[in-house]
């Protein structure tokens, strides 16, 4: 059965209009769902809203929607009035322009839709669209309302298809200098540098998605099928954890071998960190203070 399309309408770039349709890209369909239960009974559990003053249960048709002002002071907005808020939609991926495919900051990355074409007539001018924008090196920046809101698409080529990735507003992406600010601009270069290539060299591969694997859904599934089999739960063995080697601390070996062994140009880190003058004791330091 072939997936259902979450939106279609046209992805127009100036006077070309192409019929396409989003379909997700990524999916928690599949993985392992509980339901509550009562534990008595065995029967599902229902979840109901409750008034926070009475305690008395509220029902569907009283409940609206409440923006709080002050503490325990809110605006009531009626269903429609919210409704009305939801910009009108033409279905159309308006392409604004067009950038480079790195412009793009990936924090500002949203979610993953494929965008293919709508029937058949559409295959052509969608082969244009995506064979051009291959060629050219670029993506598309793109406007439309999508699941009541007017949302920025990066549209980009990838193998025979499109992929459009919503964007994050600016002020939902929190400024980096808000974590980054205390943390202090040092220059790392020398024995140091050497040594954090080489290790990065010795662990360098290829993204294999195939390779990662989602542990805690594989022990949900073992988990459930032992229940239903009437077999013994698996244990949980706890983790095999490796040996965390303190990078610092090898530079400071490697250093205190600088004073004993003449310095030589290797690759190796070990030789590498033979160059480095050996450090001056601290009452040295103390007096120079």
């Amino acid at each position: 059965m072939a997936p259902r399309a979450n939106w279609k309408g046209f992805l127009k770039i100036a006077e070309v209009a192409c019929p396409v349709a989003l379909y997700t890209a990524a999916s928690a369909s599949d993985r392992i769902v509980f339901h509550t239960l009562n534990r008595a009974t065995g029967h599902r559990v229902h979840r109901v809203f409750i008034d926070s003053e009475s305690g008395k249960t509220v029902p569907r048709e009283e409940q609206v929607k409440g923006y709080e002002t002050a503490p325990g002071e809110y605006v009531v907005l009626e269903a429609e009035e919210v409704a009305s808020a939801v910009p009108e939609s033409d279905k159309t991926l308006a392409v604004e322009a067009f950038i480079r495919c790195r412009e793009i900051d990936d924090v500002y990355f949203d979610n993953s839709y494929y965008l293919a074409p709508a029937n058949s007539e559409a295959q052509e001018v969608y082969a244009v669209i995506r064979d051009g924008m291959r060629a050219s090196q670029v993506a598309a920046l793109a406007r439309t309302v999508l699941f009541r809101r007017v949302r920025t698409v990066l549209i980009r080529a990838h193998g025979a298809g499109l992929i459009a990735t919503t964007l994050n507003f600016d002020y939902e992406v929190r400024p980096a200098e808000e974590i980054f600010d205390e943390v202090p601009d040092l220059t790392i270069k020398g024995e140091m540098l050497d040594l954090a290539e080489h290790i990065i060299r010795t662990k360098s591969g290829r993204f294999d998605p195939s390779k990662f694997e989602d542990r805690y859904e594989e022990a949900l599934a073992d988990l459930v099928k032992a229940k239903i089999e009437g077999k013994p739960v698996p244990i949980r063995k706890e983790p095999v954890r490796e040996k965390v080697v303190d990078l610092m601390a090898v530079l400071r070996e490697s250093a205190g071998l600088a004073g004993r062994k003449p310095a030589r140009r290797s690759s190796t880190p070990a030789k590498v960190a033979r160059k480095t003058p050996a450090r001056k004791p601290r009452t040295a330091r103390r007096k120079a203070s």
